[in-house]
């Protein structure tokens, strides 16, 4: 079976969510990668690490991608005979996995935890705040099209080499493709990324307000940890949205998971439920977030998290 995997080059590396999708893809069948970018020799190396044995590259150079992309993706598609193509769920890969819906005719399934081959291709997408579990069969003429929730695979590096790559031509796509990229901004933070972090204090409503918030961050600290936030809380102004995890922010699979003051809503729970060891401190014995917490502490975190940074701190 032919699985291709789409990548986007940031900053001469291929993205987290790409090495995750090849990773699985080794398991399904011959692996290639339609991979967007300057294609540095990092990225490359890491392609073909992770198990990638061709690579077709595409420059955009600093027109915005999507469009070129899912032309150039199409035409390989037709020649080469592409039974899945795998997709990250970030913004440009759900742009283009969508034009690439739309050129090919065929149906996309978004939100998937697990893609699995058995003569048809099957996807496993979790509904109802991650409480169900739905399995769904593509029966019609391929490419099946899925986006894949990140942390749903590891990225494991096997045994691969050095990827064959195969340059490809920026196609014509009239006016869709003359949008250029004229400045960028990187947004400043500090701490471990949230995403990749061994461990992760997030705090929620329980909190109280911005002035308290400073206990969680006093925690991370003391662990090395990143903080992460609940959509309450980001709703309410005291930390940016780029710490949001949940169902409409990020995904991550922590060793470690502090919830503080989460009471552990369905659409937060589908963004940390698969770490290692979750503990959970609220003053609520009845927070849903107990259900999923491998300790649990019932007790108010403003006296519970300042002894254990204390504690931390005296070590």
């Amino acid at each position: 079976m032919a699985v291709w995997v789409f990548s986007e080059e940031s900053d001469g590396h291929a993205s987290a969510s790409a090495l995750e999708l090849i990773s699985k893809a080794t398991t399904m069948g011959d692996v290639s990668v339609f991979h967007i970018g300057s294609g540095s020799d990092a990225a490359f190396s890491e392609l073909g690490a992770h198990g990638a044995t061709t690579v077709f590259h595409l420059t955009t150079d600093d027109h915005l991608p999507s469009a070129s992309a899912a032309a150039a993706l199409s035409g390989l598609i037709d020649e080469h005979g592409v039974d899945v193509v795998l997709f990250g769920m970030n913004n440009t890969d759900r742009d283009v996995g969508g034009r690439l819906s739309a050129r090919l005719g065929r149906p996309v399934l978004a939100n998937a935890v697990d893609v699995s081959t058995n003569g048809a291709v099957n996807v496993t997408s979790e509904i109802l705040g991650g409480t169900q579990s739905v399995v769904t069969e593509f029966t019609g003429p391929g490419p099946a099209i899925v986006f894949v929730r990140p942390k749903a695979f590891a990225a494991e590096p096997s045994d691969g080499g050095t990827p064959t790559i195969v340059p490809v031509a920026t196609p014509d796509t009239g006016r869709s493709g003359t949008a250029v990229i004229v400045e960028s901004h990187v947004e400043e933070s500090e701490g471990p990324d949230l995403e990749a972090a061994d461990v992760v204090v997030a705090g929620g409503r329980g909190v109280g307000s911005g002035e308290k918030w400073a206990v969680v961050e006093d925690l991370a600290s003391q662990l090395d940890a990143a903080v992460g936030a609940t959509r309450a809380v980001i709703d309410a102004g005291w930390v940016p949205a780029r710490l949001q995890v949940g169902q409409t922010g990020k995904t991550v699979k922590p060793n470690v998971y502090i919830a503080a003051g989460v009471s552990g809503a369905m659409q937060h729970l589908v963004g940390m439920k698969d770490s290692g060891t979750i503990i959970a401190v609220n003053k609520d014995a009845e927070a849903p977030i107990f259900a999923v917490a491998d300790l649990g502490i019932v007790g108010d975190l403003h006296q519970v998290i300042p002894k254990l940074t204390q504690a931390l701190q005296d070590r």
